[in-house]
């Protein structure tokens, strides 16, 4: 009669003998049978005191996963009121636990447990904590080296810059201004509506004027630029950082604050305004187009009323948003590049947060400068 082949399957078992307790390892000790074991281990009847012998003559097979699982058994017993000892290991498993004891790998293979609502909204409130002090720490760091910049023009990298205004501007000239002029036809259509009903058309012009010119162009345009412009400085910084290109930088002596940040942030500053200029133009245009198919007001009816109902304090307050807009957008993806780890996902990750972070802070300034300029009366 033939002898069955061992068990692969992963065991353990607690014996009592007149020596003490002997818990007995059985099968495959490796990652598919760890959340038995660990299930098991739970069960077990264990004792206060006495001595332990842990018998592994039985184990098929182990990889590190299943050592890091003995080993953390075994360091429960190690008290004064335990006594352990070993048998049956192989040269293979001691070299794995020996391993496991040099690295002090203390990980959790079944995942983390999961977390109270106190916890999470305690590590929520303490990312988002980490991320302000960081930013505010970046923003300091920057203004020191733009304040270096500015005692020493010399420093400044004037191609640098005039690259970014190219690659942040006039390569989004075609995006922007398609949109601003949708959003004019939009704004314009749905005033046309109301307004055809009480005999007012010719008033489309302050309702496109006011809107594009206060509010939709500035903020329009700066969403797009973060979306385009902010995502490829963190993921551009990001990916340097990954190659180990910053840390170069830092060896040769060109501090990457002066080579990669003050470049796109003032290129940024620079262009938004223009991008909005040509946003509120490409907008007021698009609600011209519209006012005639719509309402029959002619292109000439349509300037005379604008001029006459839209103020340059209009405009100015508009444009005045732009360079704070684009400092926020600049800052922010630039930081969080700086923030990648070692991995691609780490710049996927920074950069995708830079984006949600510098959209989200640009509609928080836009609201904060309504609620000044409402007190202002402006």
């Amino acid at each position: 009669m033939s002898t069955p082949p061992p068990t692969t399957e992963a065991g353990i078992n607690l014996d009592k003998s007149p020596e003490g307790f002997a818990l007995r390892c059985t099968g495959n000790w490796t990652l598919q049978g760890i959340p038995s074991l660990e299930r098991r281990l739970q069960q077990l009847p264990w004792p206060e005191s006495g001595q332990i012998r842990f018998d592994a003559s039985a184990i098929t097979a182990m990889d590190t996963a299943g050592a890091w699982l003995l080993f953390r058994t075994m360091n429960r017993f190690e008290t004064g009121k335990f006594t352990l000892s070993r048998q049956g290991f192989r040269a293979e498993h001691e070299a794995l636990l020996h391993l496991v004891q040099a690295q002090s790998i203390d990980i959790s293979l079944l995942g983390m447990p999961s977390q109270s609502f106190p916890e999470r909204i305690g590590r929520l409130v303490w990312f988002h904590l980490d991320q302000l002090l960081g930013i505010l720490a970046f923003l300091g760091e920057s203004s020191t080296a733009l304040l270096r910049c500015i005692a020493q023009p010399s420093r400044i990298r004037w191609r640098a810059i005039l690259y970014n205004m190219q690659l942040a501007g006039f390569n989004a000239l075609p995006i922007v201004g398609m949109l601003a002029f949708l959003t004019g036809v939009v704004v314009s259509y749905q005033g046309a509506v109301q307004l055809a009903r009480y005999g007012a058309n010719i008033y489309v012009a302050d309702l496109v004027g006011f809107s594009m010119l206060r509010e939709m162009a500035p903020l329009l345009t700066a969403i797009i630029v973060a979306g385009r412009s902010g995502s490829a400085y963190a993921a551009q910084i990001g990916t340097m950082k990954v190659t180990e290109e910053i840390d170069a930088l830092r060896t040769i002596g060109v501090p990457p604050m002066e080579l990669l940040v003050l470049p796109k942030m003032l290129a940024l500053i620079v262009a938004l305004p223009l991008l909005t200029v040509y946003a509120d133009m490409m907008g007021v245009l698009g609600g011209m187009v519209m006012a005639l198919t719509q309402l029959d007001v002619s292109f000439t009816d349509f300037l005379e009323r604008f001029g006459d109902a839209i103020d340059l304090k209009t405009f100015l307050v508009g444009l005045g948003k732009a360079p704070v807009f684009a400092a926020i957008i600049a800052l922010v993806g630039c930081f969080q590049g700086f923030r990648v780890g070692g991995s691609a996902d780490s710049v996927g990750a920074q950069t995708t947060l830079s984006v949600v972070q510098a959209i989200f802070l640009v509609i928080v300034v836009d609201a904060l400068f309504s609620v000044v300029f409402s007190w202002l009366k402006i």
